[in-house]
């Protein structure tokens, strides 16, 4: 339901009555920090809704989505909700007014993901997500909430459910809990379970329903996405759940899915924006997941997600800044993450991002000194990852806790889990879990990498980020554009460079990287952001309006599952070929190459997550590009370069 927000700075508040503000302004999306950016104090949201009931007999159910670090909810005047953190949905009954008031309370975000961390507070960057409000009538006696967790066990597979029951009228009835696969064969069950309360009292069930052979749901390329639908019915009210079966394990710098080991390749994903429509063209893009970069994303990105095939990376931290979060307020956020998304397959891995500056800075080029230079500065610095370390261990303790909790009633023992946790990110030289790389745009050359991976293997094993910015509009001002580097463009592309030269230099350097990695066997390789900042350029290989940058095209050519890539940017002379393989198959492939007037073909055979030499390609002086093609099986894909 879409509403109409006002917003202001809080000047009083106490506990019996609604903040009061100065001055309500119109705010076009509620969580932005934009209108009130020099503000100190909590911001108030305010907002009404309708009745919606047809019938007097009926009762009011309101829904309120977003995220913050911390909130107070008014309704009507009185206090029904104070959340730390928030990630909603919240709910309430209540008899409603024919208009209804209600306002949210949020306090100033701090280094805790929840209400876009650590990301600049401008008009084009929220705070959060667009606040959402659903009202909706329902029966004097109705399921309030449905929480589902699928987990495999020795013998196949349970889904343990909570049902809340919201007793407008005493009840002693039972509960229909049902399981059916979605669009595909597969195994269903169902059961009753009995209910008492009394009149105003709200009382929780909890069963567990068990599926002899559950299908597991498979990141895309590497299997169907197979889903559950859940249901709970009492009388005439129904409510669902759709879920699905995926285990994701980190054994070393190596990921497995439902047992099996896999690549992930992915984009970071900025706060602001469409949701569903970054996770579409991710998708198309061939990533196989997505980063939330701190910020907690809507359901819908989750949902999204869930339906084409992507993990999710969930900050829930930002370290490196003056307003350092506590392990306590991660871990109670990352807890309530993982019990709100434990029903999604896609919600894989969650992280502590260290967003602290380069030591690299000023380091451009590709000569000796250059590179001495930049390995003794690397030799130099000194991260302290004890904030981050003991944050990401508070946070993986959290998500145990709750998977404990939500087996411990069932009469099912589980089977060992715990998600992924990314300890830290950070730049070469500073010991991170996951390396920040920016070769041929904060230091060296793209080219350069390759010469780190010799040094230093270790470096290109997990990829928290690596990018190059470019502009998305003619007549823009670089230093006008948040989240881009006007200093570091105007290098690498000219003080006169414009549209066609940055988003040149942005796919080139961008292409050479992520192939660079795929060749060294990346086992999480995340690209840059999927999505500009803001407006004019940025960072991202999409504009903030969506539009492509010619770096989108090619990143998916460079991503694709299999594929044939050069060993080193393309120049006139020999250069390599490299099949990579990220599927789980053993595959026979021709690789064939065509460069102006030559052209050459070799047969080659991959193994599952394996790559290998594929010949030699001989490009003319006279050529302007390089074709690669790969046919394997039913498989055709190509890989084109510039000259």
């Amino acid at each position: 339901m879409s509403s109409e927000w006002t917003g202001g700075v809080v000047d009083r508040r106490t506990d019996d009555s609604p903040p009061t503000v100065e001055e309500w302004r119109s705010v076009a999306v509620p969580g932005s920090e934009a209108a009130f950016a020099d503000a100190t104090e909590p911001i108030a949201y305010r907002t009404t809704v309708a009745d919606p009931r047809t019938d007097e007999r009926e009762r009011t159910l309101l829904e309120l989505h977003g995220s913050a670090t911390r909130v107070e909810i008014w309704l009507n005047g009185a206090k029904v909700g104070d959340c730390t953190p928030f990630v909603g949905p919240f709910r309430t009954a209540f008899d409603p007014q024919p208009e209804n008031e209600l306002i949210v309370v949020c306090e100033r975000p701090g280094a805790v993901v929840g209400t876009g961390g650590t990301i600049d507070g401008t008009e084009h960057a929220t705070s959060g997500v667009p606040w959402e409000v659903d009202v909706e009538a329902r029966p004097q006696t109705f399921c309030r909430r449905l929480e589902a967790r699928p987990r495999f066990t020795e013998d196949g597979g349970v889904i343990d459910l909570e049902c809340e029951v919201d007793a407008g009228e005493a009840v002693d009835d039972a509960i229909t809990l049902s399981l059916r696969p979605e669009g595909f064969r597969g195994s269903a069950a169902m059961q009753r379970v009995p209910v008492q309360a009394a009149e105003s009292e709200r009382v929780t069930v909890s069963d567990t329903l068990e599926i002899r052979e559950p299908s597991p749901w498979w990141p895309r390329g590497y299997g169907p996405q197979h889903r559950y639908a859940v249901r709970a019915k009492l009388g005439d009210d129904v409510i669902s759940k759709t879920v699905g079966f995926c285990d994701v394990f980190r054994e070393g710098d190596e990921f497995r899915v439902n047992g099996r080991p896999i690549r992930l390749r992915g984009f970071v994903r900025l706060p602001g924006g469409d949701p569903v429509a970054d996770v579409e063209r991710a998708a198309a893009a061939n990533a196989t997941f997505v980063r939330a970069k701190e910020h907690v994303p809507p359901e819908s990105l989750y949902a999204a997600c869930d339906e084409a095939g992507l993990l999710v990376w969930q900050d829930v931290a930002g370290v490196g800044s003056n307003d350092e979060p506590s392990a306590d307020e991660a871990g109670a956020l990352a807890a309530t993450l993982a019990k709100r998304h434990a029903h999604r397959p896609s919600a894989a891995i969650y992280g502590v991002s260290d967003e602290s500056r380069d030591p690299f800075d000023g380091l451009y080029g590709s000569g000796f000194l250059t590179k001495l230079r930049f390995r003794y500065r690397a030799w130099r610095a000194n991260a302290d990852r004890s904030t981050a370390e003991s944050i990401a261990e508070a946070v993986a303790t959290r998500i145990a806790e709750r998977v404990t909790e939500s087996a411990a009633e069932s009469t099912v023992e589980p089977m060992p889990e715990q998600r992924p946790v990314i300890s830290s990110t950070g730049p070469p030289g500073t010991d991170p879990d996951a390396t920040r790389l920016s070769p041929g745009w904060e230091y060296l050359a793209a080219a350069d990498l390759e010469w780190l991976l010799e040094r230093d293997p270790t470096l290109g094993r997990l990829i928290a980020e690596f990018g190059a910015g470019s502009l998305a509009a003619d007549n823009v001002d670089p230093a006008e554009i948040p989240g881009l580097d006007a200093a570091v463009l105007e290098r690498r592309v000219g003080s006169d460079a414009g549209l066609e030269e940055s988003q040149r230099y942005q796919t080139e350097t961008l292409k050479t990287v992520v192939e660079t990695l795929r060749r060294h066997k990346s086992a999480l390789l995340t690209a840059a952001p999927i999505r500009d900042a803001a407006p004019g350029g940025g960072m991202g290989v999409l504009s903030r309006g969506g539009d492509e940058k010619t770096a989108y095209r090619a990143l998916a050519q460079s991503l694709e599952p299999v594929q044939a890539v050069l060993d080193g940017p393309p120049t006139s002379g020999p250069t390599g070929i490299t099949l990579c393989n990220d599927t789980h198959d053993a595959l026979e492939a021709t690789v064939t190459w065509v460069a102006g007037d030559d052209e050459g073909e070799t047969t080659v055979a991959v193994d599952p997550l394996e790559t290998t030499a594929a010949g030699t390609a001989r490009i003319p002086g006279t050529a302007t590009r390089i074709e690669l093609t790969v046919v394997a099986g039913d498989r055709r894909v190509r890989n084109r370069y510039r000259l």
